[in-house]
């Protein structure tokens, strides 16, 4: 769903950006209050695990192919505002690296696939958690459902966006019917891989999802042949390593971005195709950065295909782990300034 510089007209294009700049900037005040010593360092690697599955395409219909946008994954792993950080700065890196979603759009595509993503699926998932068992089953449930949400609603909006700022002149009722139409497809995907991968955290480190905290296991006792809660107990200490989770997702994303991305759809995305069926995509322009080394997900002058953008995602991931490590850690470093003896005032 990256939006091409030229489908969206130049002023709507800048009151996207305005719109983007000002979630960006709550969302570096919220993630103040979501990230701390164990859960910054994930934050990045969640950015990176994001683009590394974004390279992964996966055929949903007849000449059409989807992809993770990743908000909801964010959001429920590190929180609603973290969340809006790791999808943008992994937008910020294809845009500028990688060519893909204009740069005029930048500002289009992080309303639509970092803040409309990440919002709606936040607030689906805590509907569900508060009305579901309280068990870590739920929260991969309630994963499922907002994820599989969150994807037509960013279809909706960008539908809305462009009957607002279009380029051409199409029937809205079309691009809504097929916009959401193939979205609701892509949903399913990103549904199952939300699920799974917030699954697999939950089922090794529960304490580092945001989306779970309060369900961690308590220890028990055994009273007349029963399990039972100990009274006023702490939970149960945490015996694998954030280090490891750490490395394993990284290696995961390595492997994913470096190798398995090869074997991803070649057919045209949900977006791709629906712009040129309907006619949308006939004002695209240049992207600013194809000439980029990294355009199109491939290294320049390396001639073997696989090896190319086997390279290019390996890159890819390291530039946003490092990129999004940063970013956090310096959120994480001014929530420990803010929270200073010196900031507090006299008498408190």
């Amino acid at each position: 769903m990256h939006v091409p510089d030229g489908f969206i007209n130049a002023p709507v294009s800048a009151a996207a950006g305005v719109v983007a700049a000002g979630a960006i900037a709550l969302s570096l005040r919220g993630a103040r209050r979501e990230l701390d010593e164990r859960t910054a360092p994930l934050a990045g690697l969640v950015a990176a695990f994001i683009f590394a599955v974004q390279m992964l395409n996966f055929p949903v219909a007849a000449g059409t192919s989807g992809h993770l946008l990743g908000g909801a994954l964010a959001a429920i792993l590190v929180g609603p505002f973290t969340g809006v950080l790791c999808v943008s700065v992994v937008l910020l890196m294809q845009g500028i690296l990688f060519a893909d979603g204009g740069l005029t759009a930048l500002g289009v595509n992080i309303t639509d696939m970092a803040i409309t993503t990440t919002v709606v699926s936040y607030v689906v998932f805590r509907g569900l958690v508060k009305v579901l068992p309280r068990k870590r089953r739920s929260v991969t449930v309630a994963s499922f459902v907002a994820a599989l949400l969150s994807v037509p609603a960013a279809a909706v909006v960008f539908t809305l966006i462009y009957a607002v700022g279009g380029t051409t002149d199409v029937a809205l009722s079309k691009v809504a019917t097929a916009m959401v139409g193939v979205h609701v497809l892509i949903g399913i995907g990103e549904a199952v891989i939300t699920a799974l991968t917030v699954g697999a955290v939950i089922a090794v480190r529960p304490d580092l999802v945001h989306g779970a905290r309060g369900l961690q296991q308590r220890l028990k006792l055994r009273v007349n042949g029963e399990l039972v809660d100990a009274p006023g107990a702490a939970p149960a200490p945490v015996r694998s390593s954030h280090r490891k989770v750490w490395i394993t997702g990284l290696v995961t994303s390595l492997v994913l971005a470096g190798f398995v991305s090869f074997y991803a759809s070649a057919s045209p995305d949900g977006l791709e195709k629906v712009a040129k069926d309907k006619g949308i995509d006939t004002r695209t322009k240049a992207h600013a950065s194809e000439d980029s080394p990294l355009a199109g997900y491939g290294v320049k002058d390396v001639s073997d295909a696989r090896l190319s953008g086997g390279l290019a995602g390996v890159i890819g991931v390291g530039v946003t782990v490092v990129a999004g490590s940063g970013v956090f850690w310096a959120v994480r470093r001014r929530r420990g300034a803010d929270a200073s003896p010196a900031s507090v005032p006299d008498g408190v």
